[in-house]
């Protein structure tokens, strides 16, 4: 297992930068952020329907129209679909002497087992209430409150289980906060 570079995933607005970013700071590390990287990828053609995927439907039908397992099926194709792109872009890190942190809400469990030789860890959100308030601080979609609480409660009680599921099914820990991820991070760092 390659201990130079590790994953963080899990539903928006858990803290999946911020806790790339305090470890990499305390590890003299790197963060990268794939979400950012996704941002360019709307250029290629090949990509951009998978980039635009969401912006292109009305938010408030989809959102209280489709079904859990519909809207949980739709991040799996948008994952898979960008996958390729992103195992180009971590390769690309592939000799750096740091430890190299990818984040990403992209970054299945499914995805990083079949493909990735390195560990990663998933993070769901302690709470629902704390879940709406980051997405109020930095919406994701909507410019509503109506709408930031509707995908909050996406976020929160859809897709938190799956990603949840996903993680213990293949073996990835689970955490509810970056704060309670660190420690356990860094211990697993310094240790090996």
């Amino acid at each position: 297992m390659n201990l130079k570079k590790l994953f963080i995933t899990g539903i928006p607005t858990a803290g999946k930068s911020y806790l790339a970013h305090k470890l990499a700071n305390e590890v003299g590390g790197i963060a990268v952020s794939l979400d950012d990287f996704r941002e360019k990828l709307a250029k290629n053609p090949d990509y951009k329907k998978w980039i635009d995927f969401y912006i292109n439907k009305n938010e408030e039908e989809y959102l209280t129209q489709t079904s859990d397992e519909d809207k949980w099926a739709d991040l799996v194709a948008q994952s898979e679909g960008l996958w390729p792109a992103f195992l180009e872009e971590i390769k690309k890190y592939e000799k750096e002497e740091k430890l190299v942190i990818f984040e990403s809400v992209n970054i299945l469990p499914h995805l990083a087992k079949k493909d990735l030789d390195f560990t990663g860890i998933v993070l769901i959100g302690d709470s629902f209430e704390n879940i709406l308030k980051r997405n109020k601080q930095d919406p994701r979609w909507g410019n509503t409150e109506e709408l930031q609480e509707l995908e909050a409660k996406t976020f929160f009680y859809t897709e938190r289980p799956k990603y949840k599921s996903e993680a213990k099914k293949y073996g990835y820990e689970v955490f509810e906060s970056a704060d309670d991820g660190f420690p356990s991070l860094v211990a697993n760092i310094m240790n090996n």
